[in-house]
């Protein structure tokens, strides 16, 4: 293979894990039914009137999830200053219990936001430059097949353009954490270095800066950053930064501690295996979370994402030198125009012309995204225990349009 081809194939494979990812991001389940066309120019719909019926579009698309296959859902949503939760379907297939608005869950990468708002607040102290380099910071951990930690910056592992082999994309680990081997290395203990080490055995997906793709393995350095910088865990700087000043009571970072604190529901995968109606479904709820560690192990509930998402865009916890840091955002794919990456945020253009940040996230058994108007006016926040059937982005889009 010549040089040219290699790139050229590298390049289509960017392009096509980026909307891939794209996808993965605000939420879609790996079977979910492809999105509704667009309505025609002139014909969108205005979100509905708070009140009566306002969220209507909502509950019917939690339904929708339910109905094709999530085993249930709950979500909550703010607009202005008045709260409204919705739930369908089981926290528990075995006994039928219903899901509830204080069910806890796995919130996946939305755990990215937490950790780019946390060296937003170390950069706005003076402690740290966003455009040093990674290698200056965790020497000779970002080396091998190409690998090089001096020509990636901090900011391109906050916005994905690093270049950096994902981890979670390894054959051995994929195999073994999310698929056939999970029952048996549910409770295994994994060092960031050690996830680190996993990615640099593959080659960079491309030159740093030069493009953007969705890898783990950035927001596991990022996690690293921290520690280096203030000498303590990056979970404990979540805490000490975000948590309790927010009173986010619900919101955890669990360690390595397997089980989930209550109120929680079960939670369900097919472990890769592809959903049909004679699919076996698997109890995955308890694991070790340092599979995901600071991309994407904290514990949380549809009232602290939003609490969270509303006092960060609204200006409590970064000044503005920061906030326009976070939300100057790179192309995603130049398929995909309406979804632009910031700093562990993400923007969307919905069909209906309402502008959004936010994130999604998906671990086993776990789909949720979290969203908000930039003014910080209007949120929501939903989750299904259930990592293989449903559509979070349909509930968020069901809430910000009035219609599914």
């Amino acid at each position: 293979m010549t040089a040219t081809t290699a790139r050229r194939l590298t390049a289509r494979r960017v392009a096509a894990a980026a909307l891939a990812v794209a996808a993965l991001i605000t939420g879609a389940a790996p079977a979910a039914a492809a999105a509704p066309a667009p309505a025609p120019a002139g014909t969108a719909a205005a979100p509905p009137a708070a009140g009566l019926g306002a969220h209507r579009a909502t509950r019917e698309a939690l339904d929708a999830a339910v109905a094709a296959g999530a085993p249930g859902a709950v979500a909550g949503a703010v607009r202005g200053h008045r709260a409204w939760h919705g739930t369908a379907g089981a926290a528990d297939l075995d006994t039928g219990k219903p899901r509830t608005p204080r069910d806890r869950f796995r919130v996946g990468s939305i755990t990215k936001t937490f950790v780019a708002t946390v060296l937003l607040q170390l950069e706005a102290e003076g402690r740290i430059d966003l455009d040093e380099s990674v290698g200056s910071r965790l020497p000779g951990l970002v080396e091998g097949n190409g690998h090089d930690g001096s020509r990636v910056t901090i900011r391109q592992l906050l916005n994905h353009t690093s270049g950096i082999a994902d981890y979670t994309a390894d054959p051995d680990f994929g195999e073994r954490v999310f698929g056939s081997g999970f029952p048996e290395h549910r409770y295994d203990t994994w060092t960031p270095q050690s996830l680190v080490q996993t990615a640099m055995k593959h080659a960079p997906d491309f030159p740093p800066g030069t493009a953007w793709g969705y890898s783990n393995t950035n927001y596991i350095l990022a996690g690293l950053v921290i520690e280096e910088v203030t000498g303590r865990p990056y979970g404990r700087e979540i805490e000490r930064r975000i948590l309790r000043p927010l009173h986010l009571r619900a919101t955890s970072v669990p360690g390595t501690s397997a089980a989930m604190p209550r109120p929680s529901s079960r939670a369900y995968s097919t472990l890769g295996g592809a959903p049909s109606p004679d699919r076996d479904l698997h109890d995955v709820t308890e694991l070790n979370p340092s599979i995901a560690w600071a991309a994407g192990e904290m514990i949380s509930d549809t009232r602290d994402l939003q609490r969270f998402y509303r006092a960060l865009f609204s200006g409590r916890l970064l000044p503005e030198a920061q906030m326009a840091a976070l939300t100057d955002t790179v192309e995603v794919s130049p398929q995909a125009p309406e979804v632009r990456y910031g700093l562990g945020v993400m923007w969307r253009r919905l069909d209906c012309g309402t502008e959004i940040w936010g994130h999604g996230g998906g671990i086993h058994g776990s789909l949720s995204q979290v969203a908000v108007t930039e003014e910080a006016t209007h949120s929501v926040a939903v989750n299904l225990n259930g990592d293989f059937a449903g559509d979070t982005a349909a509930v968020v889009r069901a809430e910000f349009c009035g219609r599914r």
